[in-house]
């Protein structure tokens, strides 16, 4: 009799001491890893800035005592323009790919540092690059270069008042970076540097007075841009 007595209350003790064995466990289980934002998938935004060209002017072929007679002079103004994307993830780190199209104002003359006045005036500009950087949860610093094009208008003055007006269309290096930072989940902010080549074209036959020449065209820009990126949004971390 005793004997079931002490087996019956043992049971019991068991009984009710075990849900409080799961509570226990419950309530001390690590706590879920807090969300990572996913930078990956398409995008498509606009941005705008402020640029700022470089020109060599450079009269190469000219006779004894005006052969290899060089100048430089700055140009700047405004540019805006949109651009679309695709970005791969991998950890941490972002790879992707963007294109861009932008018009823009940028021009300035060399006041007649020649004996004659060479003015430029970069129209349009546009880049295919890669992207590659390192994100942390919402920001993004990344750096990015490829292939560059323009469209630049070139007018050259005598010291006659003959003008000579043309074209270039240019190709060369676009390289750069900056910080992006994911606003929402969709729109994106960034700030960008882009440095472009466009190399040198040549004017080998004025149509006024003026001896043949070359140009070469350098150009630094800073850019504020929003994108929306589709899709998306903060992954949980794994660990």
């Amino acid at each position: 009799m005793k004997r079931n007595l002490l087996a019956t209350v043992a049971l019991g003790a068991l009984a009710l001491g075990t849900p409080a064995s799961a509570a226990d466990l419950a309530l001390k289980a690590p706590p879920l890893a807090p969300p990572v934002y996913d930078w990956s998938g398409f995008y498509i935004g606009g941005f705008g800035g402020y640029g700022f060209g470089n020109q060599n002017v450079n009269n190469a072929a000219g006779p004894v005592g005006f052969r290899n007679f060089t100048a430089n002079f700055e140009t700047h103004g405004p540019l805006a323009g949109g651009e679309v994307g695709y970005n791969w993830m991998v950890g941490q780190i972002l790879f992707g790919i963007e294109g861009d199209g932008a018009w823009t104002n940028i021009q300035g003359n060399d006041n007649f540092a020649l004996g004659w006045n060479d003015a430029n005036h970069l129209k349009a500009v546009g880049s295919l690059r890669v992207r590659g950087g390192i994100t942390v949860d919402r920001l993004l610093l990344f750096f990015t270069g490829g292939w560059a094009i323009g469209d630049i208008d070139h007018t050259n003055t005598d010291a006659f008042g003959v003008v000579d007006t043309f074209s270039a269309h240019r190709s060369g290096l676009a390289a750069g970076g900056g910080v992006a930072y994911a606003i929402t989940n969709n729109v994106i902010g960034k700030i960008e540097y882009r440095y472009y080549d466009l190399g040198t074209y040549h004017r080998d036959a004025p149509t006024n007075a003026v001896l043949p020449y070359t140009v070469a065209n350098t150009y630094s820009t800073v850019l504020l841009g929003l994108d929306f990126k589709f899709g998306g949004g903060p992954l949980v971390a794994k660990y």
